[in-house]
């Protein structure tokens, strides 16, 4: 089955959730101990504006499949950029993910950047998938030109 239509709808749940996040105290504050996601003090943008993005993950007891996403801001915060989807592994072990994508146009260039990374569960709940967040990790890191 092709995880891209997964992807898809997870973006749009954890977009539907941002805003429930911000007014209540967050489920990845909650999380576990072992769960965690960290991003890469580097990232790389190539010629022709593919970005990669990395860092790891740790994360247990999820029932749903499991990915964790990335975005990206530069010159402007409050616009953030999503960077792939990758599936994740949730064993209670640290793992290693790696997110590419393209951002239209020159929208982004090399130099300093912030980047959330998010570990996200699409729990199965009836007839819909639940997003569940695991852990959130945030960075300011440097876009190096490949």
């Amino acid at each position: 089955m092709p995880v891209r239509p997964f992807l898809g709808a997870a973006a749009g749940a954890a977009l539907l959730l941002l805003g429930a996040a911000a007014a209540a105290p967050s489920a990845a504050a909650q999380a576990a101990p072992k769960e965690s996601v960290t991003v890469d003090a580097k990232g790389h943008i190539a010629a022709d504006g593919t970005i990669t993005l990395s860092g790891t993950y740790r994360c247990a007891a999820a029932t749903g499949r499991v990915f964790v996403g990335s975005s990206i801001s530069q010159s402007d915060p409050g616009i953030r950029y999503g960077i792939g989807g990758t599936h994740a592994v949730c064993d209670g072990k640290e793992h290693h993910w790696k997110n590419t994508g393209r951002v239209t146009g020159d929208t982004l260039k090399a130099g300093s950047a912030h980047v959330e990374a998010t570990v996200m569960e699409l729990r199965p709940s009836g007839l819909m998938l639940l997003p569940v967040p695991h852990a959130v990790g945030h960075k300011d890191v440097t876009l190096v030109q490949d």
